[in-house]
């Protein structure tokens, strides 16, 4: 049962918006200002607790970036410049800081849509997005997406098991030719599906845009006020970072 917090009371277009002001203002920060980025993730932990969201699912979304803070790495070795020693290896002294400040960054921006994702259900999110005046054609994807995407991970859980009771387990890297042949037939599989409900939907009217009939609800003053806190306070910390006003 999704829990009820303040956070998860909001209004969806409100903590979209929100979420979007939030990570802009932490990303406009001077890559010097390691304080503004302490900051803003305090904020992030502190809303998080609050909307109850458990820290283990916050950590696994944080594993998505994984693969990018590996070449982040590489960056202080690269990057050009005064080089200090660390750990007796010679490191670019701005790269190591372009390091950290990308690595911040992307940690703050992968936490603040983590703690929006789990306080708001993914169809929300599409209906904040069309109260946002975002165009139909980007909303209208993002919903079949939405719809469609737990369809293709069954697919391939069926097809897993078929090629596992046929002897495929693939576990090493010479065996990576059954995986292949699974994203191939998935892939094949998605588009003859597509076709169809594309087929159907035209049968049935479709001209190229989900209807949507949202009823009006506007968000009222003190939901807006609640929602932008953290982001001005993260815009202020940055505008301080910068210098501004002098």
């Amino acid at each position: 049962m999704p829990a009820d917090t303040p956070v998860h009371r909001l209004p969806a277009h409100c903590k979209v918006a929100a979420t979007g002001l939030f990570v802009l203002a932490a990303a406009s920060a001077p890559r010097e200002a390691l304080w503004v980025y302490a900051l803003d993730g305090a904020m992030l932990i502190a809303l998080a607790a609050v909307a109850r969201v458990p820290p283990l699912t916050l950590l696994r979304r944080l594993t998505v970036e994984i693969p990018f803070l590996a070449f982040v790495v590489l960056l202080p070795f690269a990057a050009s410049g005064p080089r200090v020693a660390v750990l007796g290896l010679p490191v670019s002294r701005l790269g190591a800081l372009a390091a950290l400040a990308i690595a911040c960054k992307a940690t703050i921006g992968l936490l603040a849509t983590s703690v929006l994702a789990a306080t708001t259900p993914l169809p929300d999110i599409v209906e904040g997005l069309e109260r946002l005046r975002v165009p139909r054609v980007f909303t209208a994807v993002a919903a079949f997406t939405v719809r469609y995407a737990e369809v293709l991970a069954g697919d391939f859980r069926r097809m897993r098991v078929a090629r596992l009771c046929r002897g495929g387990d693939a576990r090493w890297l010479w065996q990576a030719r059954d995986v292949a042949v699974t994203a191939a037939a998935l892939l094949v599989r998605s588009y003859e599906r597509g076709e169809r409900v594309y087929l159907a939907m035209v049968s049935r009217g479709f001209t190229g845009l989900a209807p949507v009939g949202l009823p009006e609800r506007p968000a009222g003053a003190a939901a807006w006020a609640a929602a932008l806190v953290l982001p001005a306070a993260a815009g202020a910390a940055t505008l301080a970072a910068w210098g501004w006003p002098a």
